[in-house]
């Protein structure tokens, strides 16, 4: 299963192994991608990723959570990532972007570097939130400008394109702004963009519209649940799914949690991957599981069982990045091969 093809809005994956975006904290101050980019991402194609997926790509400076973030909102970051992009290219291999904006979790400091907001006079800026609620230990943020953020997202995405990305991903997940927007624990607005169901979507609604429009297929990463009373639920994301379908999006990237420090989540093996299956059952879209997922026989059971399309893989992937090929051994796959420079390793 997981070394089936899969077609996603006219780009084809050659397997169901995607490699999750996450933060490397690695560019410089003007959000260029670094040669850390390169390789990290690089040494993923080459080691069998049926896609690739950069960390969350801020779409404005604002947007970032730390200043060590990325960004796709410059000519120098377009030229940047297209080094990236033609390297994954010449291995095969699919490469997507995630774009996003950190709203209230914006302007903090990068691991290891402190903790909280960034005050303005150290080099922070002020963050921006669906209403002026902090997150716990940050610093308040000022209301945003819902067509702003559509417009960055928008301009954002026209850069992918120019930038040589296959498909992007929107982040509306793990408490950053359009997750904000979606939750009653971070959004208490009273105009169109909040209160009602059919409000707190608007944003994310506009936003995979106006990303749509460049022309590249569109994933959207969703947390199912926000694990605290009154936040976001998963029966909201079974609703909001077959909307997203409608509005064109070709896959559904199911987490969980990061908008409330309240929070209790039981962690273990796949423990997300049940929300991706409630998903794909009633939201009547295509899914990929993250979350503890580890093993070539754990994926393979995922898909075997209809829990989700694909499997995104993030720590894991940290550990090894060649599990696409270690995987295919283990099930006496055939696929992926070695690259030609490796074919004297390949197990025989």
């Amino acid at each position: 299963m997981i070394f089936t093809p899969l077609e996603l809005g006219g780009v084809t994956l050659p397997n169901r192994i995607v490699l999750s975006p996450m933060c490397q904290y690695s560019a410089g101050a003007d959000g260029v991608p670094t040669d850390w980019h390169l390789v990290h991402l690089g040494a993923r194609a080459i080691g069998g990723f049926g896609l690739v997926l950069t960390e969350s790509t801020a779409v404005s400076p604002e947007g970032r959570i730390s200043p060590r973030d990325v960004g796709l909102w410059s000519a120098a970051q377009v030229a940047g990532w297209r080094r990236v992009t033609d390297f994954v290219h010449a291995q095969g291999t699919p490469i997507g972007v995630q774009l996003g904006h950190a709203g209230r979790k914006a302007s903090t400091y990068a691991p290891g570097d402190g903790r909280g907001s960034i005050p303005v006079s150290d080099g922070g800026w002020p963050a921006l939130g669906p209403s002026p609620l902090a997150y716990r230990g940050y610093a308040e943020p000022v209301s945003a400008d819902p067509a702003q953020v559509v417009a960055e997202f928008g301009a954002a995405a026209v850069r992918a394109v120019e930038a040589g990305f296959d498909v992007v991903e929107v982040h509306a997940g793990h408490g950053y702004l359009l997750h904000q927007f979606l939750s009653p624990r971070a959004n208490e607005r009273t105009d169109s963009y909040g209160g009602s169901f059919d409000n707190r979507i608007r944003l994310l609604v506009e936003v995979v519209d106006a990303v749509r429009a460049a022309g590249l297929p569109v994933l959207v990463r969703v947390s199912a649940t926000d694990w605290v009373e009154g936040g976001w639920t998963v029966e909201e994301t079974v609703a909001l799914a077959p909307v997203l379908r409608d509005h064109g999006v070709a896959l559904v990237d199911v987490t969980t949690g990061g908008l409330d420090p309240d929070q209790v989540i039981p962690v273990g093996p796949g423990y997300q991957v049940p929300f991706a299956a409630q998903v794909r059952a009633k939201g009547d879209v295509a899914v990929g599981a993250v979350g503890l997922i580890t093993d070539p026989e754990q994926a393979e059971t995922i898909l075997a069982e209809g829990a989700a399309d694909v499997v995104f893989l993030a720590r894991e992937a940290l550990r090894d990045p060649n599990w696409p090929l270690h995987a295919a051994r283990a099930l006496a796959s055939d696929t992926p091969g070695y690259p030609a420079q490796y074919a004297r390793a390949a197990p025989r």
